[in-house]
């Protein structure tokens, strides 16, 4: 028998766009990595402009919105694979990282943050005194960044 429509065939494609796909994520993919003192964490956003970027932090969570523009409704379309509309992802930044300093770059479609890691969770130097000597010794103190 030939079926011209199979509800779970379309259930899968409906699902796939809407979840994505380890191939194809419907949400914008992420790459995140620590350099030195900072975290560094990169959005591929192609085909959105740097005018529909918003980006908003409240207390440790960093939100990014981005939007790709609908497709002309008056074109023929052969195939139209590439999600559209407003894309929206939640960072939680740890208490370790210093949200009042981000840095944002946006170019070729990468969206690129620079976030720095909070003085106080740096390694510090800790004085140690002795009873009754004047000697005083240096002590690494290690953060919860270093861990």
């Amino acid at each position: 028998m030939l079926m011209r429509t199979d509800p779970f065939r379309d259930l899968d494609r409906l699902t796939q766009q809407i979840l994505g796909t380890t191939a194809r994520p419907a949400v914008m993919p992420m790459d995140a990595w620590r350099e030195e003192d900072r975290f560094v964490v990169e959005f591929d956003l192609p085909g959105v402009s740097a005018d529909s970027l918003d980006l908003d932090v409240e207390k440790n969570t960093l939100t990014v919105h981005a939007e790709r523009p609908a497709l002309n409704e008056t074109q023929e379309m052969v195939a139209a694979e590439r999600p559209r509309g407003v894309f929206s992802r939640q960072l939680f930044l740890g208490e370790n990282l210093d949200a009042d300093r981000i840095e944002a770059s946006y170019d070729a479609g990468v969206l690129r943050l620079t976030i720095p890691i909070a003085e106080k969770a740096k390694p510090r130097k800790i004085e140690i005194s002795s009873n009754g000597h004047s000697e005083k010794k240096a002590v690494t103190a290690r953060g919860a960044a270093d861990t």
